[in-house]
This record gives C-alpha cells, sequence and structure tokens, in this order.
C-alpha cells in the first residue's frame, strides 16, 4: 500500500483530522520542516512516521519523505486540512490506469482559494500545456507516482519550485501525466504560502525559475 508525504510546518490544529481520515493501509509520513506548535508530538500521537527535515521549503521536506519512505507507490498531499485523504485512492488508480503521474486538480469550496492563487496557478498551468503538452488544470499539491520512478526523475528544487519541476521533467521523460477532480475546501489556521500574496509571489518565482532553467 501506498505511503503518504506530508510536509508540515505548524499544522497543529489540521494533523488530528488529516492523519484519523487517512485510508487503511496508507502509511502517513509527516515531515515536519520546522514547526514550534507541537505538530511532530501530535503527529507521533496518531502513530504516524516522523520525520525532520529542518531545511525550510516545500521541496526539501517532499524529498526527505521520498527518501523516508520504502512503498512502491508515494503520495504527497497538504496537511493543512484543505485535502481530504479519501480521495487518495482515487489518484493512486489512476497509476493502475495506465498514468505514471497522478495529480488531484483540485475543485475549491467557496473561499478556499484565494484569487491571486488561483490565477497564478491558471497562468503556470497554461505555461506547461505551452511547453510540454501535458493539458493539467492544477499543479496541485495531491498526486501520486511510483517511487523510484520518481528518485530516477533527480528533482533539485527545494522550495515551492518542486510540483512544477515533477511535472516537467515527467513530461520529458515521456510519462503519462493525468489529473482527476478532488475536493478543495478552507485549510484549517493560517497559511504560510500560497494562501498569502507574499507566499504567492515566491511560489511564482520558484517556479519561474524552474521554467527558467529548462529554456
Amino acid at each position: 500500500m501506498p505511503d503518504v508525504i506530508l510536509p508540515v510546518l505548524d499544522e497543529a490544529a489540521a494533523i488530528p483530522g488529516v492523519l484519523a481520515a487517512m485510508p487503511i493501509g496508507y502509511r502517513p509520513i509527516v515531515v515536519d520542516n520546522g514547526s514550534t506548535d507541537g505538530s511532530a508530538a501530535i503527529a507521533e500521537e496518531f502513530e504516524a512516521l516522523v520525520v525532520s527535515e529542518p531545511r525550510r521549503g516545500f521541496g526539501a521536506a517532499c524529498f526527505a519523505g521520498l527518501l523516508a519512505a520504502d512503498a512502491e507507490v508515494v503520495c504527497f498531499m497538504d496537511c493543512d486540512g484543505s485535502l481530504d485523504p479519501a480521495d487518495l485512492p482515487g489518484v493512486v488508480a489512476l497509476l493502475d490506469q495506465g498514468a505514471d503521474l497522478a495529480i488531484g486538480a483540485r475543485r475549491a469550496a467557496r473561499g478556499a482559494w484565494p484569487l491571486h492563487a488561483r490565477i497564478a496557478n491558471w497562468v503556470l498551468a497554461r505555461e506547461l500545456r505551452r511547453r510540454t503538452g501535458v493539458a493539467l488544470e492544477d499543479i496541485g499539491p495531491m498526486r501520486a507516482a511510483r517511487r523510484q520512478a520518481l528518485l530516477d526523475l533527480d528533482l533539485r528544487d527545494r522550495r515551492s519550485g518542486w510540483p512544477l519541476e515533477m511535472v516537467m521533467k515527467a513530461a520529458a521523460a515521456g510519462w503519462s501525466v493525468v489529473d482527476a477532480p478532488v475536493p478543495y475546501a478552507e485549510r484549517e489556521g493560517r497559511s504560510k504560502v500560497t494562501g498569502t500574496v507574499r507566499g504567492t509571489i515566491q511560489t511564482i518565482g520558484d517556479m519561474g525559475a524552474i521554467l527558467r532553467a529548462a529554456d
């Protein structure tokens, strides 16, 4: 069964609900990226495997979780309560149907996805289609792939460019990249990245660097 990599930075309010909703057989790997609110201890109480990654950055946390995983299939998702782990099997099923990388395309509830972040995501998805031919609606945080294949992609970004780099390198390697809709709810607690204008600007900068490197 899959391992589920959950990057965490001060998500104490959301962790209990996320871990309690994890499908049977899906092992959560919580990667603590410098939390100061006791997130790691809470995750341990729910019997998750907890990995510490002191180097700040979404990509750094994801990569640490990938190294800690040992399942054939790995999943990634945010641990802020915006995504429901119950949707993971539907995304993983796309791998059994021939996909190499499966992504959950967010269907946002009212107020769940700030307009500035939604626009930035739309622009990046359009640019991705233009460059690679991969027709994704969303460069979303819920995704699944085979662990060894991901390691073979040699992903280098350790910040917010990680999700885009994964898709671009997958496309360059000839992978089948597909998405399927998943509900997206308002997160628990305060957003640190794309929910803020500053965080969205940082994400655009990191992903822009990935696009420039590809050029």
